[in-house]
């Protein structure tokens, strides 16, 4: 199969980059990556979260963070929103898409939110109905696709149990995550098979870790099968609380370098991303986790 000539990519950093930092990011820092971002060319931007500020204080913001950002035409808001309360606190923002999320672990799906991936997904029906009936899009993040660090290697068809249930509740499009990087191409290609039982290729996209410097080769590998929507994260910023040693995201610098090299439109500035991930780095003290970042502020400095 030919490769796309366009890629869409979703910046997650501003949500699922920043929930586990525990240096509190203020609410203008927040909307300071949001604006930088969608500068740079970002159609999608994963905001905040509507999740209980006990578990993730760092969201404790969402609402205020979601007014105050400068919408942009064409750009599309997504939010998290775990549970009925959650997305009853989301409309009021007015979001474009919000997420909804499950695990091909069961194991995972304990550890993380206390119940089986069947619960889990019963849990979010009223939500993805509620949603849908506002006229909001609804995505689907499906953790642990190909690895979990509890039962450690995921059947496809686990895969594709849980897209089967996603798309019984009226889930639109899903994200198929290596949630702890442990992912190689063929592994990848595999859970997407699995996927597209139940949804099309133009509705799946790829979420993948970086723990063993993988993720540019998987993503290669979900490129190949058609796949033309990646997640990845500004600066390389997340990881997986629940999985130790799981390093971020993929940097969307080095997604877009990549993209550019073998001829795939993104949209976006590059030297512009490299700021927005200097800007958030900055901010928290260290450098941005992205080779592609570290090489052009080199040569800028040099």
């Amino acid at each position: 199969m030919p490769l796309p000539t366009r890629v869409n990519i979703i910046d997650v950093g501003p949500r699922d980059g920043l929930q586990n930092e525990k240096q509190p990011v203020p609410t203008d820092v927040k909307v300071g990556l949001v604006q930088r971002l969608q500068d740079a060319g970002l159609a999608e931007i994963e905001v905040t979260s509507y999740v209980s500020p006990k578990w993730v204080p760092q969201m404790a913001d969402n609402h205020a963070v979601m007014q105050a950002i400068a919408r942009r035409g064409g750009v599309r808001y997504s939010v998290l929103t775990p549970n009925l309360k959650g997305w009853e606190a989301a409309v009021q923002d007015r979001p474009d898409e919000i997420v909804v999320f499950g695990a091909a672990s069961e194991a995972f799906s304990q550890k993380n939110i206390n119940c089986s991936i069947a619960e889990s997904i019963e849990r979010f029906a009223p939500v993805v109905e509620a949603a849908r009936a506002a006229g909001v899009a609804v995505r689907g993040a499906m953790s642990c696709t190909v690895g979990c660090p509890y039962e450690g290697d995921i059947a496809p068809g686990r895969v594709a149990y849980l897209a089967g249930l996603m798309k019984g509740i009226g889930v639109e499009r899903v994200d198929v995550a290596d949630t702890i990087g442990v992912g190689t191409p063929l592994a990848v290609q595999r859970a997407i098979e699995a996927t597209q039982q139940h949804y099309g290729i133009d509705q799946i996209s790829g979420h993948f870790h970086d723990t063993y410097g993988q993720a540019l080769a998987n993503t290669l590998a979900a490129l190949q099968m058609g796949v033309w929507n990646f997640q990845s994260s500004v600066a390389g910023l997340g990881g997986c609380p629940y999985a130790k040693g799981a390093t971020g995201n993929v940097a969307t610098e080095d997604l877009v370098f990549m993209l550019n090299g073998i001829g795939i439109e993104t949209g976006i500035d590059l030297d512009r991303l490299v700021d927005a991930g200097v800007f958030i780095s900055d901010f928290l003290g260290r450098k941005p986790n992205s080779r592609v970042a570290t090489a052009l502020l080199n040569k800028r400095a040099g």
